[in-house]
């Protein structure tokens, strides 16, 4: 288990993403469209609705529309609220049919880092980046590092790339990895912009 992540920049919910790996999971579905703090906060938003700790059977058996509005009650979750918790309740009817509800599961019973990989990317709402960034915060931040981790999160792998959340540590970080984030985009428009 990591120290403390610090990746809501807010006490209570950094706290709540450290000890529970189902609030991190969640933390990444939503993280997407979205500032960062917003995503990862939304998990201990959603424990403070729900009025109970997270669970996966339980998030699982949710009536939707029910989930769906515990999502979209103001301030919502997400820009996306209904899809989101659609995602969320997915994933957790997954983590219930493939790993008896334990979502540590997904990476203590992973054989190397291309099974980590490949577990991760079969999780709802994780596609081939997401996956990769999330080995990469399961490596550097969890201690999560089956034998070929690194190789599987690509560049996200390397240490202190600032590319990813996975080298969020503190505000200093988080600025060095929006800057990278910023050029990505500056770089893309570019070159969509450019003659053929």
């Amino acid at each position: 288990m990591p120290k403390k992540l610090c990746l809501a920049q807010n006490p209570d919910a950094d706290k709540l993403l450290s000890e529970s790996p189902l609030a991190l999971l969640i933390g990444m579905v939503l993280d997407q469209q979205i500032p960062l703090e917003w995503a990862f906060t939304g998990p201990l938003t959603l424990t403070q609705r729900l009025g109970r700790d997270l669970d996966a059977a339980d998030l699982a058996s949710r009536d939707p529309d029910a989930l769906a509005k515990a999502f979209s009650t103001p301030p919502a979750l997400h820009r996306f609220p209904g899809s989101m918790a659609g995602r969320v309740q997915d994933m957790c009817r997954l983590i219930v049919e493939q790993y008896g509800g334990d979502p540590t599961r997904i990476w203590s019973e992973a054989t190397d880092g291309k099974d980590l990989l490949r577990r991760i990317q079969a999780l709802p709402g994780f596609g081939v980046q997401k996956a990769k960034i999330f080995v990469a915060l399961l490596g550097k931040q969890y201690g999560v590092r089956p034998k070929g981790w690194r190789e599987a999160a690509g560049d996200f792998g390397v240490d202190r790339s600032y590319k990813s959340i996975a080298d969020i540590r503190d505000q200093a970080s988080l600025e060095k990895v929006r800057a990278f984030k910023k050029q990505m985009k500056a770089e893309a428009k570019a070159q969509a912009a450019a003659p053929a």
